[in-house]
């Protein structure tokens, strides 16, 4: 009799076991639903905002492009109004890069001691080997 209590109890640990794991499971699904729904929310709370603000820049473009057809041509303020907008662009793309000035190339880090930092300027987090101070040497073969 013993024995069969033993396993009864073996089987009614097991059952509550798995019950507890269904219950958990189900509540991490709901809980990644409901981040789901917030997040797509969120999504596209920002992509209607980015095309209103498009038309907005649009509406922006017009109003200079017809402030300057007002003492010029009108294909002469349509190119200066591009050009506006070009510089304007080239700025803010060098700002995202995180350069100063506009005229910086874009050379790759030198390393100086031999050793590389523990991640690229990118911030994607993948170390890279150090770059070697003279370039190496490449023998030269007869033909």
């Amino acid at each position: 009799m013993n024995n069969r209590s033993e396993n009864l109890e073996h089987q009614l640990d097991r059952h509550l076991v798995e019950e507890l794991a269904q219950v958990a499971r189900e509540t991490v699904r709901e809980e990644l639903r409901e981040q789901s729904r917030k997040q797509r929310r969120t999504a596209m709370l920002y992509a209607a905002s980015g095309a209103v603000a498009l038309y907005a820049g649009g509406a922006v473009a017009l109003a200079v492009g017809l402030a300057l057809a007002s003492g010029l041509p009108g294909w002469a303020a349509a190119l200066l109004t591009a050009a506006l907008l070009g510089v304007a662009a080239y700025g803010l793309r060098g700002a995202a890069h995180g350069r100063h000035t506009p005229h910086t190339p874009h050379a790759p880090h030198r390393v100086v001691g031999g050793t590389a930092p523990a991640a690229p300027p990118s911030g994607l987090g993948m170390p890279y080997p150090p770059m070697p101070e003279t370039p190496p040497e490449v023998p030269h073969h007869r033909a």
